[in-house]
This record gives structure tokens, sequence and C-alpha cells, in this order.
């Protein structure tokens, strides 16, 4: 892949023909090889397209009812299009059912490779859309329904940018490993000594654990992009349970074990649930020990029960990893707001995450769980972390 392939023009022939036909045409005018791809669902002969609906998805699109053959032909287009060995990158445009058609295959190819979707649903809500992926989502203004005065300038400028990113000089490869880490904003401290330690030998790329930070490092880790994980904030997994806004998908440490990466990590900022300001706080929860990060987020304390629920789905998460493995917890407090005299200070709450970790994580001699005394903020503990990273890759990346 890369600028020696070719650009990808993907959408519905049926009825978007004439916008899909412009902006590659812009494509091959500037230079391009260009590939236009039809997954239109409403007649499998009628396409102009380099690549027709048939030549996706078969006969199983073509249902005869329209959301049928709609799911049919994403499924299919998420198969056909990551195996195609020349994407240099992919432009698609669509309304609403066009870019759910579409997004997902684009979810599935690396990070790196240019995505860009020209869509009616770009100002709204593009996180299903865009997912943990590098992908460009630009506003149509006008709907994608026929070429215009405003349409020609917009798909214009898409098809020059998708133009500007396959052909721009890629960035010297790193001879440095990559090392993927998770970090809250009350994990910081921890994370940042761990950085600054290891950074001579790896290559950190840090990740915030906002639900979605989580799934991109996995998601770099499936497409073996990360050699080596330090998982220190699994907040995510709190959320996930406790039915928090930032939340992990039941797939989290998925990637761990399907790929059998070294991972080291820990229990970082477990101890709490997020939310949206203040009045966004579920009426069941308000009774709750609530904490207001800032004007937008409020933190909510984990129960003990919470706790044994989360470590319960780290536990069993990691048994399933097949690659060394080193959990490592901070019985001093697991976040800046869980220590002595804070919001959060609670060790029952602690006590009931750091006792179902110790009863459900099995133990091998490549699987390990090391207890520290420390706070997951105290330089000591970050000492543990990169001693355990050292331990899993053999003193050097």
């Amino acid at each position: 892949m890369g600028a020696t392939g070719r650009a990808y023009v993907v959408g519905t022939f049926d009825t978007k023909g004439e916008e899909l036909r412009y902006v590659a045409e812009l494509l091959r005018d500037a230079g391009h090889a260009v590939t236009t791809v039809d997954v239109g669902t409403s007649d499998p002969e009628a396409t102009g397209a380099d690549v027709g609906p048939r030549q996706v998805a078969g006969d199983e699109a073509f249902t005869g009812d329209r959301g049928s053959s709609v799911s049919a032909m994403s499924a299919a287009l998420e198969r056909w299009l990551p195996a195609r060995d020349d994407v240099a990158g992919v432009l698609a445009l669509g309304g609403s059912g066009g870019t759910a058609l579409v997004t997902p295959a684009l979810q599935s190819l690396p990070v790196g490779v240019p995505k860009l979707v020209v869509s009616t649903v770009a100002s709204g809500n593009v996180a299903p859309y865009v997912g943990a992926v590098d992908m460009t989502l630009m506003y149509s203004v006008t709907d994608v329904a026929g070429l215009n005065r405003i349409s020609r300038r917009v798909l214009a400028n898409a098809a020059h940018a998708l133009g500007g990113m396959i052909g721009a000089e890629t960035p010297p490869a790193q001879d440095k490993p990559a090392l993927g880490l998770t970090m809250f904003g009350v994990t910081t401290p921890c994370v940042t000594a761990v950085t600054e330690t290891v950074s001579e030998h790896w290559d950190c790329l840090v990740f915030h654990a906002t639900g979605t930070g989580g799934r991109a490092m996995e998601k770099l880790v499936d497409d073996r992009l990360i050699e080596a994980v330090v998982d220190v904030s699994t907040t995510e997994i709190a959320d996930l349970v406790v039915g928090g806004v930032m939340a992990a998908t039941e797939d989290r440490l998925g990637a761990i074990a399907r790929t059998g990466v070294p991972w080291v990590g820990s229990v970082g900022a477990l101890d709490m649930v997020n939310f949206g300001a203040p009045d966004t706080v579920p009426e069941r929860f308000r009774h709750r020990t609530l904490y207001e990060h800032n004007a937008q987020v409020t933190l909510m304390r984990t129960t003990p029960d919470e706790n044994r629920t989360a470590a319960a789905f780290l536990a069993d998460g990691l048994n399933a990893c097949p690659g060394p493995v080193r959990l490592v917890l901070p019985t001093g407090g697991v976040s800046a707001l869980d220590a002595p005299g804070m919001p959060f200070a609670d060790p029952e709450a602690d006590e009931a995450l750091f006792t179902t970790l110790r009863e459900r994580f099995r133990a091998t001699d490549d699987h390990r769980l090391v207890e520290s005394p420390h706070h997951v903020n105290d330089p000591e503990f970050a000492a543990a972390l990169v001693a355990a990273l050292e331990e899993i890759t053999g003193g050097r990346p």
C-alpha cells in the first residue's frame, strides 16, 4: 500500500454515480491511479464502476429487501476492501445509509491508510462511523444528490485532499519498536514516569483512556503496529460494567488475546465511572460520591460490588491471553483521587477489587500478579511497571 497504489472511490453508483465519477476523474486528472467500486444494491448489473457490486458481494446482497441487502453489502465490503493489496487511500460518498454501509470497511483498514468520507451526517455524532481509526469525515453541506455550485466545490476539495494524502511523503520509519500505554488524567504521573524511563528504547504511543482510546490502542495491536503494551489505565472497564460514557467494549483485551502481544498493566482509575456535566448523571446515581472533574466531566466513585465485577472482567480477559502477562496492583491507591484525604479514598472498595483479582486471575509461569504497596502515581510503582516490562521482553525491545 502507499503512494504507488491506487485511490479507491467507493459508493452506491445507482444513486450517487454522477458524483462518484466526478471525484474519480479529478483524481485521475491529478495523476492518481483510480479504482471505482460500486456498492449499490438496487441492480447488480447497472454499474459504470471498475468493480461492480457482484464482484464485492456475489449474490448475497440482492435479497429484494433494502435493509438486509445493505447490511449484506456492508459486511461483504468489510471483507473485500481490506483484502486488496494496492489501496493507497479511499474516498467514499454517501448519505446516512451510504455512510453506514461503507465505514465499517474503512474501519478495517490499517491506521495510516487515508480514509475520507463526504457525508450528510458528518456534522453530527460521528463516533459510530469513525470508530477508533484515522478516518476523516467531511460534511457535504448540500445533500449528495447531483452536482451543483456547492457540491462541485466540496467534492473537489475532498478529491484533492485525498490526492494530497496519497502523494504526501511518508514519515521515516522509527528504528524503535512501538509501546502502547493507556493514560487518564488521574494516572498521568505514572505514565509520564514510565515513558521517560523507557523512551530511549521504545517509541511510546500514549492513548487517552476515554473509551475510544483503548479501542484505538487495540486496533494498532491487531494491525501488528504495537509490539508491547503497558496498560496502566484500565478505567474504561469500570464504565463498561457500570454504564459510564467512556466505556470499553466487550472486546477490551481481545486484541491482546488474539495476538499474544506482551502485556503489562494495572488497575489505574478503576475507582471511577465517567459521566458528562453534573446534570447528565443518571438519577439512580445522584446519591453516590461524585466529583466534578471539569464542567463537562463528572466522576463517580465505584462501589465494592462494581469493583468486583470490573475485576472479574479484567481477570477473565487476561486469563485468555496466550502471551506474557504481568498484572501489577498498586495497593496504595489506584488514582490521584484515591489516596488518604482525597474524595475517592475507599479502602473497602479497593480491597474488593484487589481480592477479586487475587482469586480470579490464573497465575502461571508466564502470567503473574505482582503487588506493590505504593500508590499508582508513586515513582516506585512506575519503576515496578518498567521492571515487569523488561522482564517479559527480555530486558530489551
